[in-house]
């Protein structure tokens, strides 16, 4: 989840509010109260989460022209991450942390719930936009990454589709190029940072400003499979460990 423009905070901010206490009269309700069918929680859902869809756009399916990330379909327990890191100050953007510093876990668990099971199609990728020789170094770097480096291939932890690993980790595909390049700056810079181990700063520090190009020139150029849908194991153990993936092996010492 990412930057919102300031302009429309105060209607957000009414949006969200209203959200929470709807979801306090959610809590209210009797224990005997029938469970809800997925379809109902979705429409019931849909009202709280008016803030999100208006950046991330309907159904949180976002464009790949603009500059927000689409949230339909990642895997539950990053977006919940996400939000806890946003919240909790390890993600640095006033405006998603302002409007959901004062929800509790649960909450936002219910946010994310909804989001991931979204299926909504994506959009075709856009042409590429850079050289041809630049898109084949972007390419290198996700499917091999640099031994020489002990750079790891992105493909190592987000799948040998890039369409993430459920239930923590992102798919790449589908994302505008922006984004991308905004997110391994932010990486680089400490403005974005996860639970420790914090692998991907470790990672994206080693890019130069070219190759952060090339891979965000590369993985926005491709189309989506399979409908985006995370895998479900890995083909190997993941080269590094990192905060908040459980569950998932690690090579070597890495995993001790």
């Amino acid at each position: 989840m990412m930057n919102c423009p300031r302009r429309p905070l105060r209607t957000l901010l009414s949006l969200l509010w209203g959200a929470t206490l709807g979801a306090c009269a959610l809590a209210a309700a009797p224990a005997s109260a029938a469970p809800e069918t997925p379809a109902t929680n979705a429409s019931a859902m849909a009202p709280r989460v008016l803030a999100c869809t208006t950046c991330h756009g309907k159904q949180g399916r976002a464009t790949q022209d603009g500059y927000f990330p689409r949230i339909a379909g990642k895997p539950e327990g990053y977006l919940y991450n996400q939000l806890i890191n946003f919240r909790d100050g390890r993600r640095s953007y006033p405006q998603m942390a302002y409007l959901i510093e004062h929800l509790t876990d649960g909450y936002l668990r219910e946010i994310a719930t909804h989001f991931a099971a979204l299926e909504v199609p994506h959009a075709p990728p856009p042409a590429p936009q850079a050289a041809p020789q630049v898109l084949e170094r972007g390419r290198l770097l996700v499917q091999q990454g640099d031994a020489a480096r002990q750079l790891p291939a992105c493909v190592q932890c987000h799948g040998p589709a890039m369409t993430g690993l459920s239930p923590s980790i992102p798919g790449l595909l589908g994302l505008p190029r922006d984004y991308l390049n905004s997110q391994l700056g932010a990486w680089q810079t400490g403005q974005r940072r996860a639970q420790a181990p914090d692998c991907m700063a470790a990672i994206a520090r080693q890019l130069s400003p070219e190759e952060v190009s090339a891979v965000s020139a590369w993985l926005a150029a491709q189309p989506v499979p399979g409908g985006g849908k995370a895998a479900e194991r890995l083909a190997g153990p993941m080269p590094v460990r990192c905060g908040g993936v459980d569950g998932v092996p690690v090579v070597g010492a890495a995993a001790r």
